[in-house]
């Protein structure tokens, strides 16, 4: 029976962590849905009148409309209340659109304070450590929202930055690991495992949706704790910081390792951080600005997503979360093609590394905004709406191949620290578009308001697309202290540059020789 490589188990372990982390993300975006007070009480007389009556039609509406639903439903929180005599709002939440939009937006408040630090930790702890607490503590929270909702909003909003907050470490530190694990023609390949977070949220859109309609929105948290603890334990056992801490790796696979990465990662403790140098990079700074657009893209759709199709498009809650979820499934299958595309190229010199990159971040930035763009516009067709979103969403699996690539590309010793800083900052998006989609759409749930906000989206991608390809690059950086300069094309100059250094075992067996021959000769010479 063939063995299974480190590298395989390490790819899906990490695959799961990201649908562990986006998951955490995004069971408030549907369950919110259902939480609010009936649909048609937030909806304005107008719109109620045009819509009355295909509101009845749709299946799964009448019965949520229905105010004594969600009372009938049970949850261990609700019999808590009940028997404490706590008063809880029975009928649903009373919170407007701003209110719903800044806890929608809490998540992303202080997500980006720990990026930076997320590296520098995972640097010193490693990354087994920092990124299976991140997960582990946000999971933990899940537990806590059903009770905390029931309490006060505050409680709520607040729980919601801290779930956030803690989060934040979970990116950078795992491009640490990516550094010490992938050769530098896997990277693309390897880093569409953090697209596990499409496949989080394109499993559970729908799951939490069926959820929901079957039994109460409570249970969705309850799930996510169970199957995110479970994952933790699994990490725990199973994924280890570096090829040489691992106790079950085979030699072969160690070897190759080893001598691919020897060419960008020759010492284990690279010298101090080049702080300014990252700072003035321009490298650095495009893929922070490529990562501001297509994070501003990505999560106006995965956030909004869900009320759009059920405020402007009326579709019940079964239905919103499967066409919710829908388009991220095809965001992982195509970043996962693209990404083997990417290393082709690489593998057989077609295109430089920097091309490659340039290729994959116009596709996953300027086409993604041209589409974005066409939804303004025709998105008062519900087919036009699912079918535009789910193909921009697609493209944008490409971000696997572009910067998240890059970064890895421009330091291996300092992958984590630089995917902190673009995160930190290219993160920002993630609260300040809900906000600004709170301002456009408070009173206002119409396809005008709606066509504003995916023009501003589509002018974030296609602008950071256009500075990406024009001003950036993906070669070996000077300040990659400790590391030999790397010719820029593939695996054919790294493989005969990487066949001149000696393992590290081969290593200290030549020096370990050398002292043993210098002892016999001391003791020869001593007699």
């Amino acid at each position: 029976m063939a063995e299974v490589e480190a590298r395989t188990v390490l790819w899906y372990m990490t695959f799961i962590g990201f649908i562990v982390n986006y998951m955490l993300r995004i069971n408030l975006n549907i369950t919110i849905v259902d939480m609010i007070v009936a649909p048609a009480a937030n909806l304005t007389n107008a719109t109620l009148a045009s819509n009355a009556s295909h509101l009845t039609t749709v299946p799964g509406v009448e019965s949520i409309l229905n105010d004594s639903a969600l009372s009938e439903r049970y949850s261990w929180e609700r019999q808590f209340l009940d028997w404490a005599n706590i008063e809880y709002d029975r009928n649903g939440f009373h919170w407007n659109e701003r209110e719903q939009s800044n806890l929608l937006g809490s998540f992303f408040w202080v997500h980006w304070v720990l990026q930076l630090p997320g590296g520098i930790l995972a640097r010193k702890y490693g990354t087994k450590l920092i990124f299976g607490l991140s997960n582990g503590i946000g999971v933990f929270c899940c537990f806590l929202i059903p009770i905390f909702s029931y309490w006060s909003y505050g409680a709520l909003l607040w729980l919601r930055v801290f779930q956030g907050f803690v989060t934040g470490l979970a990116w950078p530190s795992m491009h640490v690991m990516t550094a010490k694990w992938i050769p530098p023609n896997e990277r693309s390949k390897f880093v569409s495992a953090y697209l596990g977070s499409s496949v989080g949220v394109a499993l559970f859109y729908p799951i939490f949706g069926y959820i929901i309609a079957w039994t109460s929105w409570e249970w969705v948290y309850y799930i996510c704790g169970v199957f995110g603890m479970l994952w933790f334990i699994a990490w725990q056992f199973l994924v280890f910081d570096s090829p040489a801490q691992h106790p079950r790796i085979a030699q072969s696979e160690q070897r190759y390792i080893e001598k691919s990465l020897g060419a960008s990662v020759q010492n284990s403790t690279p010298g101090p951080t080049p702080w300014k140098q990252i700072a003035c990079s321009r490298p650095v700074w495009m893929n922070v600005v490529a990562q501001w657009g297509g994070i501003w893209g990505l999560f106006t759709l995965m956030t909004h997503g869900p009320t759009y199709f059920r405020l402007i498009h009326h579709w019940n809650i079964r239905a919103t979360g499967l066409l919710s979820g829908m388009p991220h499934m095809m965001r992982m299958i195509f970043a996962y093609v693209y990404s083997m595309f990417s290393d082709y190229l690489l593998r057989t010199d077609r295109l430089s590394r920097t091309n490659v990159r340039k290729l994959a971040t116009a596709v996953c930035c300027g086409v993604k905004g041209v589409l974005v763009l066409a939804l303004a516009y025709f998105g008062y067709n519900a087919t036009a709406a699912i079918v535009l979103v789910t193909v921009a969403t697609m493209f944008h699996g490409a971000v696997s191949s572009g910067p998240l690539a890059s970064m890895v590309d421009l330091s291996p010793n300092y992958a984590g620290i630089v995917l902190g800083v673009s995160g930190m900052i290219g993160g920002m998006p993630g609260f300040i578009s809900p906000f600004i989609v709170g301002i456009l759409t408070q009173g206002n749930q119409t396809i005008d308001a709606w066509k504003n906000v995916f023009m501003l989206t589509a002018a974030m991608l296609i602008g950071s697309g256009v500075l990406y390809v024009l001003f950036s690059e993906s070669t070996l950086q000077p300040w990659n202290s400790g590391s030999n300069s790397l010719p820029d094309p593939g695996l054919k100059e790294l493989h005969s540059f990487a066949e001149k250094l000696p393992l590290k075992g081969e290593l200290e067996a030549d020096v370990k020789e050398k002292e043993e021959v210098e002892a016999a000769s001391k003791i020869k010479s001593q007699n």
